[in-house]
């Protein structure tokens, strides 16, 4: 006889939010990996670059938007564009570097070139071959429907009838960002660190939230003193569920700590910063940060996560790409963020925690590598992958709170209200056709009760 959690979920939810379970068909069916592309990365605002990283014109930078190839640039004008990387010719790929400056676009195949707002400037041939026969106007490269920036963060989306980026982001997607932009002017550190692994996006994305692990997975990490247990796998936490799946999770200040914060660094002659722990929470004594980030938020230290795969690390000086190469592969992108006129010192110390961390030279990824990598080949099996994932830690057990500047959020220890509220807001996407729909059935964050 199989019991109620062998049961395999009913095709139509592959997240069931009552009993708190996950199909594992979802991180191994290429016919959902298919969906995803079209239902998700190609609807959704994503991440390309920060301006930081194309400060003049010409300047570009090459990204993924789900698999689509595409390349951020400056035009002449400085507006910045998102161009799909194909020649409307054959194909071809027109853009070979990840990074760069250029007058213009040329695809190395047959020679069309583009000017940078990827409109079509002409091609060998056009009189004697074509006869001049062509309208250029209408065989440029491809742009992305949409192009805006949230403090300095650039974002694209494929769709015409997506939301401005704007409310898109909500109030959860701002101040995850706000974590890293009210720190004064950044820029990121000249070199991506990338590599890929056999693992299902999702798997890595719902890590984000997942502060369970650390004492077992780090325990290396932890017995040589690299990072403190309490730093690593703090019990006291903090949640904000925000719309479309984005979410914040980890830990937080208490009020008597942010009240410390204010007092070494709330004065008029603050000391200078001297390592990451202090670049982590100095700028949190300013007025103008509390005010923007809301007497909630600006005590929350977890791991921010825009949906679908953009995620910044708790010290807030990496960004995190998880592109999706098919539904067992994954790469892994990192940007490293400094402040322009941070410290010597203090930058030393935050590249070095960069290096050591995360990437694929980091302590921490390398363990979560392999975790990701397992639990990918766990859900291949036809007979184990019957069987859902239990997703149920502290599911109808804590409580939401709310103030009056329309933050809510959830304080308690070690959770996983992050991870059901990735998969639940998933299913959404994938059962939404159109934008317009999924507007109107997207479920709610919790504002009040359980949760």
């Amino acid at each position: 006889m199989t019991s109620e959690t062998d049961q395999i979920i009913s095709s139509s939810e592959w997240v069931d939010t009552n009993r708190a379970v996950v199909d594992r068909n979802i991180f191994s069916s290429r016919e959902i990996y298919e969906e995803e592309l079209k239902q998700i990365f190609a609807r959704a605002w994503n991440f390309m670059c920060h301006e930081s990283q194309i400060p003049e014109p010409g300047s570009f930078f090459m990204n993924y938007i789900g698999e689509d190839q595409v390349v951020a640039v400056r035009d002449k004008q400085n507006q910045i564009h998102v161009l799909l990387n194909s020649c409307p010719h054959r194909g071809n790929t027109i853009c070979r570097a990840d990074d760069g400056k250029v007058r213009a676009f040329l695809c190395p195949y047959h020679g069309w070139n583009f000017d940078l707002d990827g409109s079509l400037k002409g091609m060998p041939g056009i009189k004697d071959f074509y006869r001049n026969d062509i309208d250029k106007s209408k065989w440029g490269m491809a742009r992305a429907a949409q192009v805006d920036s949230y403090k300095g963060f650039v974002f694209a989306t494929l769709d015409p009838d997506a939301p401005p980026l704007d409310e898109y982001l909500g109030w959860v997607g701002r101040l995850g960002i706000d974590m890293i932009a009210m720190r004064g002017e950044i820029e990121v550190v000249d070199g991506i660190q990338k590599n890929r692994l056999q693992c299902n996006w999702k798997l890595a994305a719902d890590n984000v939230f997942d502060w369970y692990h650390p004492r077992i997975s780090h325990g290396s990490a932890l017995e040589i003193g690299v990072i403190p247990e309490e730093v690593l796998s703090p019990d006291q936490q903090m949640v904000m569920l925000g719309n479309y799946g984005h979410a914040i999770s980890g830990p937080s200040l208490t009020v008597e700590q942010m009240a410390e914060i204010d007092q070494v660094f709330g004065g008029d002659n603050p000391p200078e910063i001297q390592n990451y722990l202090d670049y982590q929470v100095a700028y949190r004594a300013k007025q103008e940060v509390k005010e923007q980030m809301g007497q909630a938020g600006v005590r929350n230290m977890g791991h921010p996560h825009v949906f679908p795969n953009f995620w910044i690390a708790t010290v807030g000086s990496q960004i995190g790409l998880r592109i999706p190469k098919g539904p067992q592969e994954t790469e892994l992108w990192w940007f490293t963020i400094v402040q322009r006129d941070m410290p010597k010192k203090a930058r030393k110390s935050l590249l070095d925690l960069c290096t050591h961390m995360f990437g694929p030279a980091g302590l921490l990824e390398q363990d979560d590598g392999e975790n990701w990598s397992h639990s990918t080949r766990g859900a291949i099996g036809e007979v184990v992958r019957r069987r859902p994932l239990n997703y149920s830690m502290g599911h109808g057990k804590d409580q939401v709170q709310t103030d009056d500047s329309g933050q809510s959020w959830i304080e308690t220890v070690i959770n996983e209200h992050g991870q059901r509220w990735l998969y639940e807001s998933w299913q959404a996407w994938m059962k939404a056709e159109s934008w317009e729909e999924l507007m109107r059935e997207h479920p709610s964050p919790p504002q009040e009760g359980a949760v």
